[in-house]
Formats: C-alpha cells, structure tokens, sequence
C-alpha cells in the first residue's frame, strides 16, 4: 500500500511489528516501510499525526525516530522548518511531561541532534539553535516534572556535543564542540551544581520518586560535564586508570572552592545506593583533574580536602556495602594516586590516618574475595603505585607502606588459599578459572610483595612447607579423600602462581643478593614439586597446578635466564645445595625435561599443551639460548622423534579438536628454530628431520589415489600444512628454504591443490593449506632468491596460481552466503590469498615478463581469479573485515606500480569497481588501508599524466603501451567525476579531517590537480565563496601559496616542493577556519 493512503491505525500496526513483534520477516518489512517513510515528503505530517493521535507509547517513538533521522540527513533541512521542529516538540514534552520516559528521551534526542548540526547557523544576526539553554530555564521555573525535563534536555545536549560521528568531517565536531565547550558548559555545571545545592537545603523525601529522579538526571548532568572531551583528544575509555580530566582554566574558581568537593561528598552521605553511586562518579572525575590546573598550594589544599572525604567515607563505611558505591570507591582510590605523586600525598595533614584506613578497607576487600572482584583490581592498582613511588619520595615524611605492603601481601595470600576450600565444598565457580584475571592482579600483587620482601619470603615458604607436606600425606592415605586432594591441590596452584609472581617482581623493584637468595628458596621448592608431580604421571594430573607452574617458569625465564644474567646470582646459591642447580644450563635442562613431559602426557589438555609450547617458543628465541638448548638431550629427542607415538597431540584421531591443531604450528617454529642452530648445508640432517612428514604425506598420497578414508586424510592434511607453515615460518635464510622447497616440489604441493580442490567449501581445511602457501610465497630475509640458474621462484609462482585458481573458481560456486557464513566460508580465503600474490608480486624472485614471452597463462589466469573473487566481494564487505581491507589494498599497490597494463586492459565495469573501492578506502581510519590508496591512486594518475605528457611526440614506448595508456585516458574521459570525486576527498581530508597520513595525501593530489585544473578552481572558489568577506582574502592566498613554485610536471623535486607547501597551506587554513564567526560548516563541506 502506499504510504500516503496509510491511516493512523496502520502506522500503529507498524509500530507493533517494529518495537515489540517477534515475526522476523515482519519486522524487516516495518524497517523497510519505516525508511520509505523518512524518505516521503509527508514525513513530518505522518510524525505529527503520531505524536498527537497515537494511541500507543510505541507510535510516539517511532515519530521521534523518524524525526531523528530526518534531521541528520546529510542534505539538512531548510533553517526554518528545523527551528519549527525543535519548539514543536519543546511545546510538546511541556505540555505533556508524563509520556513514557523512553518517548521523552528519545525526542529530547532530536533537539539535542538539531542544537548540535545548527550550532553555528545565524538567522536575523542570532545563533537560533544556542537559544536552549534559555528554553531549558523555563522548564526549571516549572513542575518538578518539567524539571526533570529541563536537566535532560542538557543532559542529552551535553552528550550528544561529545559524541563523533564519524560519517561527517571530525573538524567540525572539534569546532562546535569547543564553542559549545567555551559558550555553555561552565553555565549548565554551575546551574547543576546550584540545583543539587537547593535539593540538599531542604529536607529530602527519598520516597517521592519525582525528587529522586530529579537528583539522579541532575547527578548525570554533572557527570556529564566532567567527562566531556575537553581537548578533543576521544580517548580510549578502557584506559580507565591512566585518565586525566583536562579541565579549562576558566572553571578554576568553580574547583578551588571547597563547598564544591563538600557538596558531593555530602551528597554521598545522605543520598540512597544508586543516587549515591552517580556522586561519587562525579568525585573520580574531580580527583582526576588535571595537575596544572592548581598552583602548588592549591593543588596541597585540594588534596587535603580529598583526602579528608575519603577518611569520611572510610570512617562511616555503610554505604560501601553496596556494590555499585563500592566500584566506584575503589576507581576514586585509584585516581588518587594517577593523579597525585606519593611524595604531595604524605605532606598531607590526615596521611597516617587515612592511609592506615586504606589499608584495612583493602584487607578487608581482598579478605571478601567474593564480592565485586573487578573492583580489587583498582584497589591493587593504587598500592601497585604507591610501592612502585617508594624510591623516588624526597620527603622526610614517612610514607608507611612499608608497614602496610606486606599486610596488604599477605592478605591477599592468605585469602586465595582460604578460598580453595569455599569453592570446592560449595562448588562455586573458581577464580583460578579466570586466569586473565589472575594474571592482572599477581603482576599488580608483584610490586607490592617486594615491599619488605624478608616479610613475604618467610610467609610463603612457611605456607608452601605446610602445603606440600599435607599434599605428600594425602598420596600416601588410602583413597577416597578426593575433596581434600582437590582442596590441596588448589592451594598448591596458588602458591606456585605467587611464587612465580614474587620471583617475577625481582624486575620492577630494586634487588639485592639476600633477595636473590630468597627467590632460591621458593623456588627450589616449586623445582621439588614439580619434580614431585612428574614422577605421578599418567596417572595423577591437575590441570591447574600445571597451568600454575607454566606460569612460574615463565617468570623465572624472563627473571634469571637470559642473555643480561649475572651469572653469580644468590638464586643459584640455595639450588644447587638442594636440587644441584647451578646455573642457568641447568635450569634450561630442567625446562626443557618439563616440556618434553608435559607434551608426552598432556596431550589431550589444549590449554596446558598450548601454554607449555609457548613457553617452548619463548625459549626459542635469541641466539645464545638456542645455542644451549640445542645441546640439551631432551632437545636432541625432540628433533628425532617428533611422532605422535612420542607426542600425542601430533595425532590426527576424532579426540582431537581440528581447531586444537593450530598449536602445531607454534610447535614446528620453535622446532626449526633448533634445527636451525647447527643444520648448515646438511641436506641429510633436514631430511631426517622431515622423515615424519615425508611419511604422513606419503600415506595421504596412497589413499587419495585408492579412495578411501577421506577424513582421516582431510585430518592428517589439516595437521601437515600446520605443521608446514611453522617450519616455512623458522626458515630465514636460502639455504634452508631451498631444502623444504626441494622436499615439498614437485611431490607434495599438488597433493594441497587436490584438498583444496575437494574441500574448498570446509574453511577448516581451506584455511590451514592457504596460510601455509602465504607463507611459503614470503620472501623473508630474501630466502626466496634462489640461484640464477633455477627455475624454483617462477616454479613456486605456478603451482601459487594453480591453487588461488583452484580456490577461487570453487569459491564461488558455493553461491550466495548469509553474513554470519560470509567471511569463514569466503571472505578469509579470499583475503589469504591476496595476501599470497601481493607477496609474490613485492617479493622480486619471478620475472612476471618470462609468462607472456613464452606463452605461459598462469600469469594471466590469477590476475583473472583476482577480478572474478574481487567482483563477488560488496565494497562494504571489502572495508567492514579489517583482514581482507589489508591485503586488498596493499596488493592494489602492487598491481599499479608494476602491472599497469593489466588494471589498463580491464572491461570498464571492473575498472569502475576499483576506482570506487580506491575512492571508499581513501576516507577509512584505518592508516595502512588509506596510505596504501593514496600510493595506489599516485602510480594510476602518474601513468595517465605520462601518457597525455607523451601524446604528439615521437613514441619510444611500444605500440601496445601506448594502446594501454589510451584506453586509461578514454576511460577516464568517459568517467570524468571518478577523479573528481578523488581530489574532492583528499582535499577534504587536509582541509577538515585529523589527516595522519599527510605525505601519502599530498602524492596523488598533485597529479590529481595537474589533470584536474578547472574542476580544482571550481573546489577552490568554492570555499572561498562561503566564507565571509574578510576570510576570502586569506583563503585565497593559502591557495595561491599552495602552488607558488610549482611546476606542471610530476618530478620527486616538484613533487616534495607541493608536499612542503601543502604542509603550510593545511595550517594556514586552519587557521583561518579556527576563529570564530558566522560561518555555516555545513556549507565548507563542498567535496562531501
């Protein structure tokens, strides 16, 4: 039916299939309907229809969100139809302050939109759109109702300033958010906090739930204004503990008053959990505020008053009980010492107090481990800093962390050993579980615990002592203890991680030999225990003990084992006494004996397998290690015996998980990496080392011709190129690589095609085999220059083709595909094998030129498998999944530098294709992606401004190039908005955007101008013309400044000359863009 027949009870009907249906085809039939309706001309009246007729809360939101959509369009609407929308809907919320508050605040959304893209548009001599705030005082005259309403309105104002919308030039939010910033915001702060002032003078009626809405939008408010991006920088809000609020100068007075801080902290005390919540939010931004803010005495007598409210708070801990309080407590506690040194916090009068506070309200927390645990984290991240600060404080103050330290150490400690036997007897879920968790907190704990180290040793030896005997009399007892066994077990797993933990701290802290000594006592014991536990194998195991003891020679490696090491270290003192540990080579032993176990007897445990080959590959890097690994026996058996036989995760049978088998690859890198050491020329050492695959690939040879057991061979093959891509991986150098290139050619590569050829739609098996072609195509360390005399490069190319050929003629035989199956069925194949080519193109070891010389195609059939993936690919698709944006891109690359007669003779649909890709990629964020455009784009534009260059004269190219250069410029001819469009971006980008990449841009932009120069003009005048009078002369002069000695030829002498000059131009015209006037940004927006 069409739209302008629809009677308001169809709308309703609408509105139900839209927000509360559960028909899916239904509802994509009312989003359909709902954008035909933003679209017609009668949109505003249907809106208007629903906002005054609608029966139902749902119509008025549909009306607000059509009304929201309508005006961010980018084509806004004429000035005053907005104006007329904006008191329409003032009038509207006024007159009826009790529609549903999703309704109210979905069309308080649409003011706070309009106020925003009309900031700067003048009407009579006014800024119309800043009246809000005049508005909004008369709803704060009113109701507490219409209150409520007013504070809202700024509520949303304030955010909606904030928010970047990454659609329209980023130099515009900057600008209107800055005015807004200096015009507003210290106003609507000021009013807030005067309204919070007149709620806390009366007495507060916490059951009258308009009050308490109003004091919750009011705290919002404040909120808001405190984290509003001062400087523009959008930080990362994950990056939560290293934030600093930039505060203007100009609210200086507001922040020296004390009643302010009071007016919060007050408000904590008397308000209820969730109001109480909001002002303490409000608190961490105010301990977060800039340094600079304050002269010294300023800054003293600021910190005190912090400081006396969180004793304050302390002192009367009820309200912390609640969780929210509580997480927001500890953020303020955090944000204390981000923003304030150690040496101004002991200065300060109540510092003894309110530290020993602290310090209790921390025991306390970690005592209740169970409660709010992501809140610890800000709780360790203070004492993490305040220890870390110890040897620089200055002040003869004492600082008194070194009586705290190590209680806040050893409750922590003794916390987690506490809580094993909770979490076993009463089945809770396990925060050894969470290991990410775990880890944050003991690299945070591992500072602290360095505090009076003597303190910590002698606590965890006497525990792990105790421990260890109540776990040896547990063996020995007769069975069925399994509670108790578990409960040990668990405690031991702590105190492995704790003891990796304090022997890890050795780096953050300063050090001394005794302490040297005492990280040898702790870990002689772990070295025992593991021992201990090796000897049980097969048939006792404890997945968590030995994720826990991975971590504590993880620790210990990076601490005592390495290239730097005083190789008279007090660790080895104590272990060579008890364990005969002397140095390092020892210790490497032992490493490596753990790690041959643990991949025997683990092999069904993917985390531990994965950890322990990890920590296998750490261990492999660096040259003077591997020199003492590869003496090791253990390592000797690694390199002859590396079977399944010997390490069962090298299996292929159904128990094993096809995903577990990425571990395979990290295995054969470090592998290789030791075979490397003394492998040299030894062609009969590497083909023993490869005898396991030469056998598995054999035996899949068989059965592919006798056609049997298919999976079991699509699961060996899945395994192989695993492992084949971790040895093509460790492989650097010619030598080496010629090896594994003669072993694999011409035997086994064809064995990939076929699997590719059979299981093409199987991202499992598909995925694997490309990635090791993309590897074996990387021209690392320049392996991949092989003698003049050999063929392999071009060899290696063919059999490439073949399989991307193979692959992308299947690929799209699967037909359409649904956006969950999109990228793991196609789009990951296709950008792999990308990714392959653009290395075989960049990696200079094929002559592509021999193809064509001597009738090869295969050449010619890739580039063709390239278009026919490309064109099945949208340009959102090509943008949206980040893998495949980066290895179209730089390939683009590296088909315009060097294969221009290729992109010359593709049909002009295709070539339309690429330059609208080129064109979309340009305005992206992600650098590589736009850098790589730009590159693109240049060697495109210079081919064409070569080939005009040399039209008329005495040809010395061929006739085909010249036929080549023709059918570009024909195109172009043609398509004459495709460059336009181009010059038009990239001159938006230096003009408006944060332009990153400024050298790439100015590359393509000279030659785009030297083919463009009257559509330049045209962009030029253009912005000059929307400017008012006294800014045209200067615009005009930055331009005329652009191109002042620049001359019509795209020489690197010309070239770098435009780039200084557009350098100067980007600052000029910010500048003269930056000083405020009545200039409507919208219309800057000329190449949009």
């Amino acid at each position: 039916m069409a739209l302008h027949f629809q009677s308001l009870a169809e709308l309703e009907v609408l509105c139900t299939h839209l927000y509360v249906g559960t028909d899916l085809t239904e509802r994509i039939e009312a989003e359909k309907a709902l954008l035909e309706l933003i679209d017609s001309p009668e949109c505003l009246s249907k809106c208007q229809l629903l906002l005054e007729q609608g029966t139902t809360s749902y119509a008025q939101l549909l009306a607000a969100t059509c009304l929201s959509k309508l005006v961010t369009r980018i084509n806004p609407l004429p000035i005053e139809q907005r104006i007329d929308i904006r008191n329409y809907i003032l009038n509207y919320v006024a007159s009826q302050p009790k529609l549903a508050p999703f309704v109210i605040q979905a069309l308080i959304q649409v003011i706070a939109k309009l106020t925003k893209l009309g900031w700067f548009e003048v009407q009579k001599d006014e800024f119309v759109f800043r009246e809000i705030i005049a508005d909004v005082k008369k709803f704060l005259q009113g109701t507490v109702e219409h209150c409520i309403i007013g504070v809202i309105i700024l509520c949303e104002l304030t955010q909606e300033m904030n928010l970047v919308d990454y659609s329209r030039p980023s130099e515009k939010h900057r600008k209107i958010a800055t005015s807004f910033r200096d015009t507003s915001l210290k106003d609507i702060l000021v009013l807030a906090c005067s309204l919070l002032k007149q709620v806390l003078a009366k007495p507060l009626n916490l059951q009258d739930q308009d009050q308490q809405s109003l004091v919750m939008q009011v705290l919002k408010l404040v909120l808001s204004c405190l984290s509003f991006d001062f400087l523009g920088s959008s930080a990362d809000e994950s990056a939560d503990d290293l934030c600093t609020v930039q505060i203007p100068t100009t609210w200086r007075t507001i922040f020296l008053e004390p009643e302010t801080l009071d007016l919060f902290f007050n408000l904590y005390h008397s308000l209820p959990p969730l109001l109480s919540q909001l002002a303490l939010s409000c608190l961490v931004q105010f301990a977060s505020t800039r340094r600079s803010l304050f002269s010294s005495p300023e800054r003293a007598k600021y910190l005190g008053n912090l400081i006396k409210g969180v004793k304050r708070i302390l002192e009367n801990p009820q309200g912390l009980s609640d969780p929210g309080n509580y997480h927001e407590f500890c953020r303020f506690l955090a944000r204390l010492k981000t923003n304030y040194q150690l040496g101004e916090l002991v200065l300060v009068k109540e510092y003894a107090e309110v530290i020993g506070l602290i310090a209790n309200f921390t025991i306390t927390s970690l005592q209740h481990w169970e409660f709010a645990p992501n809140s610890v984290h800000y709780l360790l991240t203070l004492w993490q800093r305040m220890v870390a600060s110890v040897p620089f404080v200055k002040s003869a103050e004492p600082h008194l962390l070194d009586t705290y330290a190590p209680e806040i150490t050893k409750a922590f400690i003794t916390s987690r050993l506490e809580s094993v036997a909770i979490v076993v007897r009463d089945n809770l879920e396990d925060p050894l579980d969470d290991t990410a968790t775990v880890f944050q907190q003991l690299e945070q704990l591992c500072t602290v615990s360095r505090c009076e180290y003597e303190k910590t040793c002698t606590l965890l030896v006497q525990l792990f002592d105790q421990n260890a005997q109540n776990y040896q009399k547990l063996l020995h007892a007769a069975p069925g203890l399994a509670v108790d066994m578990a409960i040990q077990e668990g405690r031991l797993a702590w105190l492995i991680y704790l003891v990796g933990t304090v022997v890890g701290g050795r780096l953050t802290y300063t050090s001394t030999d005794e302490h040297d000594a005492m990280d040898g006592e702790l870990s002689c014991r772990v070295f025992q225990l593991i021992s201990l536990m090796d000897t049980r194998l097969p048939h006792r195991t404890n997945e968590k003990i030995e994720l826990a003891v991975l971590w504590f020679l993880d620790q210990f490696r990076k601490t005592y084992v390495g290239d730097q090491l005083q190789r008279t270290s007090k660790v080895y003192a104590r272990m060579s006494e008890v364990l005969g540990i002397t140095d390092d080579n020892h210790v490497l032993e032992t490493f490596m004996t753990k790690i041959v176990t643990n991949l025997k007897y683990w092999g069904r445990c993917e985390p531990v397998i994965s950890r322990t080959l990890q920590f296998l590959s750490d261990l492999s890097v660096g040259y003077i290690l591997l020199k003492k690994l590869v003496k090791i026996d253990a390592v000797k058996f690694m390199l002859k015996n590396h079977t399944s036989e010997h390490f069962p995760f090298l299996g292929i049978s159904d128990t094993y998980n096809v995903g577990d088998f990425r571990c395979r690859t990290t295995f054969y890198t470090a592998l290789t990496r030791l075979l490397m050491v003394d492998l040299g020329e030894d062609e009969d050492e590497f083909e023993n080392f490869m005898l396991p695959l030469t056998v598995s690939f054999e035996t899949v040879l068989q059965i592919f011709n006798n056609n049997f057991k298919q999976e079991e061979v699509k699961r060996m093959l899945i395994g192989l190129a695993r492992d084949l891509r971790g040895i093509a991986f460790a492989l650097n150098t010619k030598t080496s690589y010629t090896m594994l290139f003669d072993w694999i050619y011409p035997a086994y590569l064809p064995v990939l095609q076929r699997a590719i050829e059979r299981w093409y739609g199987e991202p499992a098996c598909t995925t694997p085999i490309l990635k090791l072609l993309a590897e074996l195509m990387q021209n690392r360390s320049q392996r991949l220059n092989f003698d003049v005399s050999s063929p392999n490069g071009i060899l290696l190319f063919r059999e490439a083709s073949k399989m991307i050929c193979t692959y992308g003629n299947q690929i799209l035989s699967l037909g359409s595909l649904s956006k969950d199956e999109i990228y793991p069925m196609k789009l990951k194949g296709i950008s792999i094998c990308y990714s392959a080519l653009k290395s075989a193109l960049c990696g200079n070891y094929v002559s592509f030129g021999v193809f064509k010389l001597y009738g090869d195609n295969h050449f010619d059939n890739v580039l063709q498998a390239f278009v026919k993936m490309l064109l099945s690919v949208s340009h959102s698709d090509l943008l949206q999944y980040r893998k495949l944006s980066q290895s179209y891109y730089p390939l683009l690359e590296c088909l315009t530098q060097d294969h221009m007669s290729f992109i010359t003779n593709l049909e002009p649909p295709v070539l339309l294709y690429v330059l609208t890709s080129l064109s979309e990629g340009l305005t992206t964020l992600d650098t590589v992606v736009s850098s790589s455009c730009c590159t693109s784009l240049d060697y495109m534009v210079t081919y064409l401004f070569k080939h005009i260059a040399k039209e008329g004269k005495k040809p010395l190219r061929s006739r085909e190039a010249m036929q080549a250069g023709q059918r570009l410029l024909h195109f172009m001819q043609q398509n004459p908005d495709v460059l336009q469009q181009m010059m038009s971006v990239l001159m938006n980008t230096i003009v408006f955007e944060d332009c990153r990449n400024q050298w790439s841009v100015s590359r393509p932009l000279l030659g785009l101008i030297l083919l463009n120069e009257k559509y330049f003009s045209e962009l030029r005048a253009s912005l000059i013309n929307s400017q008012p009078l006294p800014k045209q002369e200067v615009l005009g002069q930055c331009f005329r400044n652009l191109m002042e000695g620049v001359e019509q030829n795209l020489s690197v002498k010309n070239r770098d000359r435009f780039t200084q000059n557009l350098s100067v131009f980007r600052r000029d015209v910010a500048e003269a863009l930056r000083s405020d006037g009545h200039t409507d940004l919208s219309s800057l927006d000329m190449m949009s």
